[in-house]
Formats: C-alpha cells, sequence, structure tokens
C-alpha cells in the first residue's frame, strides 16, 4: 500500500469514528463521502426573512452546509480533494467564499491529510467568516431565496474577504420550488430540537421514574415535562369523561393545553375520534353564529346570518326556527318564543313581589318604629335606650317613651321599672 492509500484510508477511519452515520457517509468503493455539517449558533439568535411579508423568529439550528468530496489518489502529497459544498441558505457568494478558504487551507496544509482541518472551520468559524449576526436575513421571491449584490453586510464581507470575481462551479445552492424557504428552515430547526429533546433524560412528576425524551411528552406552551405513559392515561381518562377542553399540562395549577397532534400520538384512534369531535362540537357550541339541525337523524351544524332567525341545514336541506326549532314560519313572532317572553316576565315580577314582601316581613320582625320620626330602627346589642340615627331622638327600645334629652337614664332608675332589663 503507497503512502497516499494509507493516508487516505487512515483519514477516513477516523472521520467515521469522529462522526456518526448521520453526519458522515462514505463510499465504499471509491475513496469519496459527504459530511452534513451543522453550525453552532449562538443563543437567542433570529431569522429574518423578508418577502411579500416580513417574518422574524428564533431558531436554533439551521440546515447543514454540506461537503461533498473525493480523494484522488496523489492526495495527499500532490492534490487536494476534489470537493463540492451546498447549502439552502447561504446565497453562491457567500458559498463561493468559503470554497475559496478551503483551497487556501489546503495550500497552507499541502502535504498533509486536510479534511478535518476543513470540517473543523465549516462548522466552528462560517459565522464569523462571512461576519452572519443575528438576525440572519433571507431575502425572497414567491418564497424562495434571492440574492442581490451588496444586499446586506453578509454578502460585502464575503466578496470583500476573499475577493471573489467569480462564482465558484463547486458552490451549490440548494432550492426547493416546492417549498418557500421560511418553512424549509423551520421545519428543520423544529426536527433537530426534537432530536435533542429525545436523547435528553427527564423526570416525571407524576410517577418519579427517569425516562429518555422520546419516551417523554413536551408541553410546548410550559416547557413541562411528564413520561408519555402517565401522560397517556391521564388524557384517556379527560376523554372517556368528555372533558376535552381539560387535556392541560400535568403540572399542578398549569392551564398548557396539549396539542391536537400530541393527542393523537398518545391515545387510540377510537380514543381521538372521541376527542376529535366533542372538540368541534365545544367550540361550535361556543360560537353565537352556529346552531344545530333538529332532526334528530340530521344534528348538523348550521351558520345562520347575524339577526336571522332562519336556518338552512347544508346536508338534508330542512329550512327551520332558530327560536323555536320548527318549520320555517315566516318573519312572523313564534308564539312559544313570546309565550317564553311573557313566562320570564310575569316570573321577574313575581320575584319583585316576594322580595318586597320578605323585605316587609323582615323589617316588621327585626325593627321598631321611633317615636318622634317613625322610622325603622333595629336594636343589635346594648340597652335599651336607644338612639335614632334620622332625628337623633331618645327613647326606650322597650316602651317606645320619649326618653328626657339631659338624663334620658331617668327612665331606667328603680329596680321595679320593667324597662331597665336588657
Amino acid at each position: 500500500m503507497s503512502a497516499n492509500q494509507e493516508a487516505q484510508t487512515d483519514e477516513m477511519l477516523a472521520l467515521e469514528s469522529i462522526y456518526d452515520e448521520e453526519e458522515f457517509h462514505r463510499t465504499e468503493s471509491r475513496q469519496r463521502g459527504k459530511i452534513h455539517l451543522c453550525l453552532e449558533l449562538p443563543p437567542n439568535f433570529r431569522l429574518l426573512v423578508k418577502g411579500e411579508a416580513c417574518v422574524e423568529c428564533g431558531i436554533s439550528f439551521l440546515p447543514p452546509l454540506v461537503l461533498s468530496f473525493e480523494l484522488p489518489t496523489d492526495y495527499p502529497s500532490s492534490s487536494a480533494p476534489v470537493f463540492t459544498l451546498s447549502s439552502k441558505w447561504l446565497s453562491s457568494v457567500q458559498i463561493t467564499a468559503l470554497c475559496k478558504r478551503l483551497d487556501e487551507l489546503w495550500e497552507e496544509n499541502r502535504g498533509n491529510v486536510v479534511l478535518f482541518t476543513w470540517i473543523q472551520f465549516l462548522k466552528e468559524e462560517t459565522l464569523e467568516f462571512l461576519n452572519i449576526q443575528s438576525p440572519l436575513e433571507i431575502q425572497t421571491v414567491a418564497g424562495q431565496p434571492h440574492y442581490e449584490s451588496g444586499q446586506n453586510q453578509a454578502v460585502d464581507t464575503a466578496v470583500e474577504k476573499s475577493e471573489v470575481q467569480e462564482l465558484d462551479q463547486r458552490a451549490v445552492q440548494e432550492v426547493d420550488p416546492h417549498t418557500d424557504i421560511l418553512t424549509q428552515l423551520l421545519d428543520f430547526n423544529e426536527a433537530q430540537k426534537q432530536k435533542v429533546f429525545d436523547s435528553k433524560v427527564f423526570c416525571c412528576g407524576i410517577c418519579f421514574s427517569e425516562n429518555l425524551g422520546s419516551r417523554s411528552l413536551l408541553f410546548k406552551e410550559c416547557q413541562h415535562v411528564s413520561c408519555k405513559a402517565c401522560v397517556k392515561e391521564y388524557f384517556k381518562i379527560q376523554i372517556r369523561d368528555g372533558k376535552v377542553q381539560c387535556l392541560t399540562c400535568t403540572e399542578p395549577e398549569c392551564m398548557s393545553l396539549a396539542s391536537p397532534a400530541q393527542v393523537k400520538l398518545l391515545v387510540g384512534e377510537d380514543e381521538f375520534a372521541r376527542y376529535d369531535r366533542l372538540l368541534l362540537q365545544s367550540s361550535l357550541n361556543r360560537m353565537e353564529d352556529v346552531v344545530y339541525c333538529p332532526r334528530m337523524s340530521c344534528c348538523m351544524a348550521v351558520v345562520i346570518e347575524p339577526d336571522a332567525n332562519m336556518g338552512i341545514c347544508p346536508s338534508c336541506r330542512f329550512v327551520f326556527c332558530t327560536l323555536c326549532k320548527r318549520t320555517y314560519h315566516g318573519l312572523s313572532l313564534c308564539k312559544e318564543v313570546q309565550m317564553e317572553k311573557d313566562l320570564q316576565e310575569k316570573q321577574l315580577i313575581q320575584s319583585y313581589k316576594d322580595d318586597e314582601a320578605l323585605s316587609e316581613d323582615w323589617v316588621m320582625l327585626n325593627s321598631k318604629p321611633c317615636p318622634s320620626c317613625r322610622s325603622n330602627i333595629q336594636k343589635d346589642l346594648g340597652c335599651n335606650k336607644m338612639t335614632c340615627v334620622s332625628c337623633q331622638q331618645y327613647f326606650c327600645w322597650k316602651c317606645l317613651v320619649v326618653l328626657h334629652k339631659k338624663d334620658p337614664y331617668r327612665h331606667f332608675r328603680g329596680d321595679t321599672n320593667p324597662c331597665n332589663s336588657l
């Protein structure tokens, strides 16, 4: 085996030992491979996509740079690896600048294996080299990335640093014409976040067992985590009892709701069908412009016009009055509604009369009239000497005699006076 072949074999084996199968793929028949390089984004990194609308959102992961390479027979003694570099979110100018930098790194390390050096540069220095800072700005046309010279600082810096004169044929900008770039970036971000979550260990607050994230459920609003087994049983009980609005986080006093997708992931088909039906019905019940077809064999939800009392079932075509739920009878007010209004008015009037009568009875039982101004006075505690809150007159509670202003207690002196007791 030649020195070049030995160096190539050792380098490929080293890469296989460092990176997993998702990151590094090697073609056995020839000395070629492909490596996916996910960049480490700083905390609170933002993405700004400008197109028909401007959307800014937080993001933790971006689609990887893909380095495809083939090793010539005289690598590393004479020739550099043959490569292409592709990205979904970098411009062709930026990728060209990276390609030029990889050429420079080869020149600096000529005669030595260089793949690991390239990989480290792309993973750790790409953002700084292209001066990409938060927010990462991407201009779109019809949902696809669109770059113009001098559009943003990152492109300008790439041109300035690498003195790019023309686009490199090895620089590949991947574009999916069927999906807009924002959707691609957000989908990848969510998938990577889920992958990181699945590999972590969490303690369930219900059974207190430790489980991998792949066996746990994360409530998105509150970020609380419980094991899927416990949450599944909780969801099944709530759905069985018809409490589909109560599929909340299992932490005490936390009202974060589970998404329908999370419910579907845990429960069986029958339980989810019941959940879906009850959730729809609950939502319709809260809508003021929705009633149900009165035919027992139909019961289809019917949308009605504002201030209208006619409904037309879209399923059975039954035309009905939304007030009395019978066949539509024109603009005249239905008898049942009028009778109900009359009954409600009578009940309201009677309740006023009953309340008034009860009030009068209570006053008669619990108060006495002031002998001076006839205001009703209630005695809570104390002696029988009373002071009217209206006219300030003193009087005896027991016999209602007006008491002397200067000596009101003279009336209560003497052991035989029946009014001197409480």
